[in-house]
C-alpha cells in the first residue's frame, strides 16, 4: 500500500477516519479536462454517491493566448469534467471556494476549519504568474516550481511529487520560494503543497455568514513530461470511500 503523500488532515464527516485528500486535473489524449478527487498517488478517485458530494462548487478557469474562460465544473460519477482542454500553452487552474466548514479539536478545543483545495494544470515549463491563493507555478526549467502564497515567495515549505506508481521525492521551498524536483520518467507528474492559515474570518455560506478559526490550503499542479523513461506502471485503483 502506498503511503499518502501530503500532511493536511481534511475531516470528511462521513463518519469514518480522517483521510489525506487532494483535488488535480488530468486529461487524456483528445478528452477535456477533469478535476479529480482522492489521493493520486495510490489510484485513488473519489465518487458520487460518496465523497465526491461534499463539494460545494468547483469552478475552473482556462487560460490561453485568446484570454480566460471561467466555469463552473459539471459533477460526474467520478470527477468534475470540464468544457474544454488545455491546448499547448494554455493553463487550466481550478479551486472549490465553498468545501463545508469542518471541526476538529487541538489541545481539547473545537477548531473550526475552511478546507480550500485547488489545482492547476500545465503544458510546459515556461514561468507563470501565480493566480490561486496557495500556487504552485512553474518557474522556467523542467521539475522548477515557485511557491506563491497571496501573492509573495512562500519559503521553507515541503512540496512533494508524486507519480501514477506511488513513487515521491519531497523538496522544501527556498527562501525565494524556488524548489526543484529531477523527473526522470516521462508521463504524469502531481507536485503538491499545504499551508494552513492560522488566522480567524468569515466566509459567505449558502445560509448566511460562516465563521472559522483557520484556513486549510492544499494546491497541486499537474504536468505531463514528454520524454524521459518509460514510467513505472501505476498500481491497481484504490477503493472509493463509502458514506455510512
Amino acid at each position: 500500500m502506498y503511503k499518502p503523500f501530503f500532511a493536511i488532515i481534511v475531516l470528511l464527516g462521513l463518519g469514518g477516519p480522517a483521510q489525506a485528500h487532494q483535488i488535480w486535473i488530468e486529461q487524456a489524449d483528445g478528452q477535456n479536462a477533469v478535476v479529480r478527487f482522492g489521493e493520486f498517488g495510490e489510484n485513488l478517485r473519489e465518487v458520487s454517491p460518496g465523497l465526491l458530494d461534499k463539494f460545494g462548487k468547483v469552478t475552473a478557469t482556462l487560460i490561453s493566448a485568446t484570454g480566460e474562460q471561467t466555469i463552473e465544473a459539471t459533477k460526474s460519477a467520478d470527477g468534475f469534467t470540464l468544457p474544454f482542454a488545455a491546448k499547448a500553452g494554455d493553463i487550466i487552474v481550478a479551486a472549490d471556494a465553498n468545501y463545508p466548514l469542518y471541526v476538529w479539536k487541538q489541545h481539547g478545543k473545537d477548531i473550526r476549519n475552511w478546507y480550500y483545495p485547488a489545482a492547476r494544470f500545465i503544458t510546459g515549463v515556461a514561468a507563470q504568474p501565480p493566480k490561486l491563493v496557495l500556487d504552485l507555478v512553474p518557474a522556467g526549467g523542467e521539475g522548477q516550481f515557485r511557491l506563491v502564497f497571496k501573492n509573495e515567495p512562500k519559503p521553507k515549505t515541503k512540496v512533494t511529487l508524486t507519480t501514477p506508481s506511488g513513487w515521491s521525492k519531497e523538496a522544501h521551498s527556498d527562501d525565494q520560494g524556488l524548489v526543484s524536483f529531477d523527473m526522470p520518467w516521462k508521463g504524469v507528474y502531481v507536485a503538491e503543497v499545504s499551508v494552513n492559515d492560522a488566522v480567524a474570518g468569515e466566509r459567505r455560506g449558502a445560509g448566511g455568514p460562516e465563521s472559522y478559526d483557520a484556513v486549510s490550503y492544499a494546491t497541486t499542479v499537474t504536468y505531463v513530461k514528454p520524454q524521459g523513461l518509460d514510467p513505472i506502471p501505476p498500481g491497481p485503483p484504490a477503493k472509493p470511500a463509502v458514506p455510512k
